[in-house]
């Protein structure tokens, strides 16, 4: 934080203690000017308020609070950049991988600073690290199988990829399916870890400016037949000479690559939805879809039985 901010927050946050005190004691004052015990001048209802003061534990418990405010702000955060005599903080400041983290922790260790997320992830770590490696030391195959094990798989799951794939893991326009047998990168147990680990981007090149909106037409023509649906012949077999450039990455019979993470056409499967439309969208404008990397974020261990949860889902 810039210092002019630094000391904006505490102008701010001492002239607001400060004008609290002021308040409370001018309530403290008979500013009314009408002895206490005395019937005020205004009524409601019938009703005549009376002229008595604030109750005494009542004052007693408001100068309590003020002053536990300044030992507050003496002690933690919460003037600017002003740490607080006892250096804590709830956080590393910033997104740090697994390995920047430890390094982290280490560092304010040795600094003597009190870090909240230190002790947590401590802790997270001597309770359920052993669970984690004793789970990422079995087959994915025989996780999938292990019922406790699909429900920590699940739990984490639900809390770093349900945003995307949803809830119930069948995923969304752009977002794939994890619960049927259609695999962009493959779908054995090896191949759904890797893309954990390691992300997957996917790089479908926009044909704007090389094809006519009549060869994309016949293009997507083409391409809708592949999977069975009805379409123009005439259409469809003008496209499919131009579908020669797309065989490089779907193949001459268009049933994808794995390894290029292109999908299958003939399945009629689609990741941004199946109409001429959209084919023809995609096909103008290409598509990008990017999957996160998780190995600085989770560890192996956790991403290893998340992957056993997804492999279980397509499976009988």
């Amino acid at each position: 934080m810039s210092s002019f901010w630094s000391a904006w927050i505490i102008v701010l946050t001492l002239a607001f203690l400060v004008c609290i005190i002021w308040l409370l004691r001018w309530n403290m004052s008979n500013y009314t000017h009408i002895k206490e015990g005395e019937l005020m001048d205004h009524e409601f209802d019938g009703i005549v308020e009376i002229n008595n003061p604030l109750p005494r534990w009542w004052m007693i418990l408001f100068w309590i609070t003020i002053v536990w405010g300044f030992v507050y702000l003496a002690l933690f955060p919460g003037l600017g950049n002003f740490a607080g005599l006892l250096g804590w903080t709830s956080s590393n400041q910033e997104v740090l991988s697994l390995e920047e983290s430890r390094a982290a922790t280490k560092a304010n260790r040795e600094a003597g600073l009190i870090v909240q997320y230190d002790r947590e992830v401590d802790y997270a770590d001597e309770t359920y690290g052993p669970i984690f490696a004793a789970l990422s030391a079995r087959p994915i195959e025989e996780l999938a199988q292990d019922e406790e094990a699909t429900e920590i798989g699940q739990r984490l799951f639900l809390q770093n990829c349900a945003q995307c794939h949803g809830s119930n893991a069948m995923g969304g326009k752009g977002f794939p399916n994890l619960t049927d047998n259609d695999w962009l990168y493959g779908g054995s147990p090896d191949a759904i870890k890797h893309s954990l680990i390691a992300g997957r981007r996917g790089a479908m090149p926009a044909y704007a400016g090389q094809f006519s909106d009549k060869q994309i037409t016949e293009l997507a023509n083409y391409v809708l037949s592949l999977s069975g649906r009805k379409v123009d012949p005439e259409l469809a077999a003008a496209g499919k000479a131009n579908f020669v450039i797309c065989s490089a990455c779907h193949g001459q019979d268009g049933k994808g690559n794995y390894a290029l993470g292109a999908p299958n056409l003939t399945d009629n499967i689609w990741l941004y939805g199946g109409s001429q439309e959209t084919i023809e969208e995609t096909l103008r404008h290409g598509r990008n879809g990017v999957m996160p990397a998780w190995k600085d974020i989770l560890g192996e261990d956790k991403i290893h039985v998340i992957s056993a949860y997804v492999y279980g889902l397509s499976q009988d």
